[in-house]
């Protein structure tokens, strides 16, 4: 029997990675959804991201929904584009690998989980006090999912603007106390780890500045993105809270007449020219 000729192994070099040339940093809840607007999402905003991907812009997902929540919610809206990118929980940076599984871009989840353990155990006594006045003061919960996973659900925005007042007392005295706001909901984190941070380590990662960095958020929690230390382009819907408006408009930014994704066709247009889709 005649032995199988040895098959001769094809390689092809490695497809180069995409070049991007500028960013562009959405919210999702309230910023490219709205599940109170008609319609929930606008199909035209996916061509006009389309159309600015195919001149080199990187479309970036920036959410407090985590990875797996963040791909369910594109699913449930009919958003079959895949992003170049999401920052998922205010913090982690993911990019797409085989298979559709995602991966961590850089070191930064890896250092962001470090920095929070060392937030959580450097500052048990000022998150004690805080629980402290959460439980005594006010109707609020204080909420430890886990070891290192501490928060604050209230009943209404007054109480909550109080709560954030007294944690903002001990965050002067000691700055890496942070927090992720979103209406009645909290999450504690480290001040250096927040989708503004996480925003300007990913762009630093593609070799790109705040210049060429594009943002848009409904709430408090986006603030940190809508801030010309990582964006310098920077916007929100029509139907983003009044205080991240005047924020994002003293900021020089755009705030858009229309909610949610019809606004941020209005944003684009601004920035990027063109009819929206």
């Amino acid at each position: 029997m005649r032995p199988f000729p040895a098959r001769r192994i094809r390689t092809t070099a490695p497809m180069a990675a995409k070049q991007h040339r500028f960013i562009l940093s959405f919210d999702f809840d309230g910023t490219m959804i709205n599940p109170a607007a008609s319609p929930v999402y606008h199909p035209g905003l996916g061509n006009m991201i389309q159309a600015l991907r195919a001149q080199g812009a990187a479309w970036i997902v920036n959410t407090g929904r985590s990875l797996g929540q963040t791909l369910e919610g594109l699913a449930q809206h009919g958003i079959f584009m895949e992003p170049d990118f999401i920052i998922a929980q205010e913090c982690n940076i993911y990019k797409p690998g085989f298979f559709s599984r995602w991966k961590d871009f850089g070191s930064w989840n890896r250092d962001a989980l470090r920095a929070q353990e060392r937030f959580v155990r450097d500052h048990k006594a000022s998150l004690d006090a805080i629980k402290q006045f959460v439980e005594t003061q006010t109707r609020a919960s204080f909420l430890n999912h886990g070891e290192n996973e501490l928060g604050i659900v209230g009943t209404n925005d007054p109480e909550m603007d109080a709560i954030c007042a007294y944690i903002d007392s001990h965050a002067a005295q000691f700055p890496d106390i942070g927090y992720h706001r979103n209406s009645i909901y909290l999450r504690f984190s480290h001040s250096g780890y927040s989708k503004g941070t996480a925003l300007s380590e990913l762009a630093r990662l593609l070799g790109l500045t705040s210049a060429h960095c594009f943002a848009a958020g409904d709430n408090y929690n986006d603030l940190s993105m809508l801030d010309q230390r990582h964006a310098r382009m920077i916007a929100c819907p029509g139907n983003a809270l009044e205080p991240v408006k005047q924020i994002v408009h003293a900021r020089g930014g755009f705030v858009a007449s229309l909610p949610a994704s019809e606004g941020m066709m209005e944003a684009l247009t601004h920035y990027f020219g063109g009819a929206p889709a």
